[in-house]
């Protein structure tokens, strides 16, 4: 697990760290809206435009999911691989996502195909992302990932089966929330931009609770909350 060394550079925000980082926050973990951000802080007395939020958005985001993937521990080494349809503005994209075996979103590459150049292109961005290659992957029965496996990925076992791919199926609900709290996205860079920093922040605040007791999974929320603190350049009042 990496620390970081260098914070995020507020120089030049009249809103400190704590303000700026809550914003992200609460966009990015829940289905809220530029303007629904707006409301609550200017419920807390904080006044700022919803233009104000989105700009903290495009400018922290994904300096924020960055450093939280790099700080997490190494995900499983099996591969959950789906992908799912995006409709921008009547034109059909795909979504491509790869979890682990404990639904750890790994990476996402939003493409206008899925033939085997797409597939290669995001199981190279895998690797890359991950610096490890995976024990085995799982996928459905699209023959891109076939032939992408054989030629990037040649002695990791792969597994193609509809139902042994739920997991991966699974991981995609959250995006169709957003999607339709977003009334869909405006290009495909919108959505590979958004859901690049969606994944690692609003994972990083979700546990697998059903596997832990009360006092386990606030104590784990303490801990998230914690690196997020560290993350965003927050400091803590003791």
């Amino acid at each position: 697990m990496k620390t970081n060394s260098f914070p995020p550079d507020y120089k030049g925000f009249r809103f400190p760290p704590e303000i700026i980082s809550h914003a992200v926050w609460l966009y990015f973990r829940f289905s809220l809206s530029f303007r629904d951000v707006e409301e609550l802080l200017t419920q807390r007395g904080i006044v700022v435009s919803y233009e104000t939020v989105r700009q903290w958005g495009l400018k922290f985001g994904q300096t924020y999911a960055n450093e939280l993937r790099r700080r997490r521990p190494r995900c499983g080494d099996k591969w959950h691989m789906d992908e799912v349809v995006l409709t921008i503005r009547s034109q059909k994209y795909y979504l491509w996502r790869a979890v682990d075996q404990n639904g750890n979103v790994l990476d996402i590459l939003v493409q206008s195909r899925r033939n085997k150049k797409t597939a290669k292109r995001f199981f190279r961005k895998l690797l890359k992302g991950l610096q490890y290659a995976p024990r085995v992957i799982i996928t459905d029965k699209l023959r891109s990932y076939g032939a992408a496996k054989r030629e990037i990925l040649p002695t990791v076992e792969h597994r193609q089966h509809k139902g042994l791919n739920n997991r991966a199926e699974n991981s995609h609900h959250p995006t169709r929330l957003r999607e339709k709290k977003m009334r869909r996205f405006k290009s495909a860079k919108h959505a590979q931009r958004f859901l690049s920093a969606f994944g690692p922040i609003s994972g990083h605040f979700q546990p697998r609770r059903h596997r832990l007791s009360a006092g386990e999974y606030h104590a784990m929320l303490q801990t998230r909350f914690q690196t997020w603190n560290e993350v965003t350049g927050v400091k803590l009042v003791s």
